[in-house]
């Protein structure tokens, strides 16, 4: 299942994110102005959903009154790449590759 933020917001990512962890995730999207998204996700759950460049995922785990934040990934991370031509590159900023190699 896809989610979008806004419908208006013609610059938005495809991204995907899995909770692999064994416990109850929430995950949302917070730090953009007039945009919320929040979703729970059961272990081994899946999430596609599209959202702006900049937005950043946050990753809430533990039970629902105990969650702690255990994770902050910026959505270009999370970017689905379906297919990139030859006659196209994939460029990304020099200052968004450290947190790739993470």
């Amino acid at each position: 299942m896809s989610y979008q933020l806004s419908c208006k917001a013609n610059n938005q990512i495809l991204c995907y994110y899995a909770n692999v962890t064994n416990q109850i995730q929430v995950v949302r999207i917070g730090n953009i102005p007039n945009w919320y998204f929040e979703r729970v996700m059961f272990p081994g759950q899946r999430l596609m959903f599209e959202a702006a460049p900049e937005a950043v995922l946050e990753i809430h785990t533990g039970a629902v009154v105990t969650a702690i934040l255990s994770d902050k990934i910026p959505c270009y991370v999370l970017r689905v790449i379906e297919e990139v031509s030859s006659e196209s590159e994939l460029v990304i900023p020099a200052e968004k590759c450290a947190v790739l190699a993470r």
